[in-house]
């Protein structure tokens, strides 16, 4: 089974990018959000792999930016009526920590923002993500009557990097490219000096 992929970005193409790992192309299908993230065609990505299947698309490998935008996904698929499509569409417009507000504010609107999701599938996410950890964000049940409290992580060393590049006059989608291509480079433990150091010499490329 195949968990993640790094390699040379070959193509981007709607709905999807060919990753050379070795001579070996991958095509990955992606959510739009994510490739706006993707760095140049001929640069060095690396993707957190979902695989499906089905028997009208066969086998077919998802991709994402992060180990908790795979998680949302699986997470989002294990409800009934949700497909691979409605996933990544859900994703797209609200990442895992935004879908984890939404959640807490019982807020199907922002759900059904999602193209190809309706009220009642809406609904259906909002009611079934309730007490179900989302990546890092774990929601927790609240009493009748009551609204359910998110309980998030400290701030994470990506948010902070992306917010002293936006301090630098960087504007937000270079600054979530730069940091997102420094992790790659650093690894998800590195310290957030490091990530900024890196983040700016991708930048200046």
């Amino acid at each position: 089974m195949i968990g993640r992929l790094r390699g040379v970005l070959a193509e981007v193409e709607e709905g999807h990018c060919l990753i050379d790992c070795a001579g070996v192309g991958y095509v990955v299908a992606c959510g739009a959000r994510t490739l706006q993230r993707l760095p140049a065609p001929g640069d060095e990505a690396t993707l957190h792999v979902e695989q499906s299947w089905s028997a009208e698309n066969g086998p077919r490998l998802y991709g994402f930016l992060t180990r908790d935008e795979r998680r949302a996904f699986t997470t989002l698929l294990a409800i009934q009526g949700v497909g691979p499509k409605a996933a990544l569409s859900v994703l797209d417009v609200l990442p895992p920590g935004e879908l984890a507000a939404a959640v807490a504010r019982e807020d199907k609107a922002a759900v059904g923002r999602a193209n190809g999701v309706g009220p009642k599938l809406a609904l259906r996410i909002v009611t079934e993500l309730k007490g179900k950890p989302l990546g890092d964000v774990s929601f927790t049940p609240s009493a009748p009557g009551a609204h359910a409290e998110v309980v998030t992580p400290a701030p994470s060393v990506t948010g902070e990097a992306v917010s002293a590049l936006l301090g630098l006059g960087v504007a937000e989608v270079n600054a979530r490219r730069a940091v997102d291509q420094a992790l790659i480079r650093l690894g998800d433990e590195a310290e957030l000096s490091a990530v900024i150091r890196a983040a700016l010499q991708e930048l200046g490329r």
